[in-house]
């Protein structure tokens, strides 16, 4: 990728990983080259091991040769270590205030929507999904009032720019957006929360949202893949 001098960024990722994408577009949004490195969670290299040996987890960014682990942490040592340097704007606010508000919605985002999403993808049946979809529902709801707060009227919840909780719930929106063919059910459905539909696809036009994002069709095939894997290891 082109941009900004990185000081050797490396990321190791995985494409199906909404967490990933969350650090892909903070370095999409800042303007910063880094060499990107598909791990083969199933097969885990010696990088992964050696630079995440606590949750041997990805995403991890390696700069100059010191690993950050953990997608929120990433985005705010990117946030902190990039400032100042003409890349991009900053993801969280200069206001203490503002950005306690901005780090408590990405807080709710991880404690209340991503566990039950993540139920749902290892269901078995319909039955075990109905209880995580109910609570993901409840979590976007929820949210539709977060975005109002944070955004107070402008077009994303860092105001007239991408923020924090912008790349947190952004990373996922491809799945949100595969979520009816997967399920039957839009996740985010402009009739039930009409300002994150529009926040949706007003990030989805954004020149660093279309960089990395991945392609709706493939997210859907790669999680009934998924699904799938799940289904026959629970009948065996």
């Amino acid at each position: 990728m082109a941009g900004e001098d990185d000081g050797e960024l490396k990321l190791i990722g995985q494409y199906g990983s909404a967490f990933v994408t969350r650090v892909k577009l903070a370095l999409s949004l800042k303007g910063l080259s880094y060499e990107y490195i598909e791990e083969d969670l199933r097969n885990k290299s010696e990088l992964l091991l050696r630079s995440n040996p606590v949750h041997k987890a990805v995403p991890v960014l390696i700069h100059r040769g010191k690993p950050i682990c953990d997608s929120q942490v990433i985005l705010q040592y990117i946030d902190e270590a990039f400032a100042g340097t003409g890349t991009g704007p900053s993801l969280l606010p200069a206001d203490p205030y503002e950005r306690s508000v901005a780090r408590f919605w990405a807080a709710y985002i991880e404690d209340k929507l991503v566990p039950p999403w993540d139920r749902v993808f290892r269901a078995t049946t319909d039955g075990e999904r109905e209880e995580p979809l109910k609570q993901m529902f409840a979590a976007v709801d929820t949210l539709e009032g977060g975005l109002k707060e944070c955004s107070k009227g402008k077009p994303f919840f860092g105001g007239d720019s991408v923020g924090y909780v912008d790349v947190v719930l952004g990373g996922a929106v491809s799945y949100a957006k595969a979520h009816d063919a997967l399920f039957g059910a839009k996740l985010i459905d402009a009739a039930k929360t009409p300002l994150l539909a529009a926040w949706m696809e007003r990030f989805c036009e954004l020149d660093a949202a279309k960089a990395v994002l991945q392609d709706v069709d493939r997210v859907v095939e790669y999680a009934k893949m998924l699904i799938a894997k799940n289904a026959a290891r629970a009948s065996n």
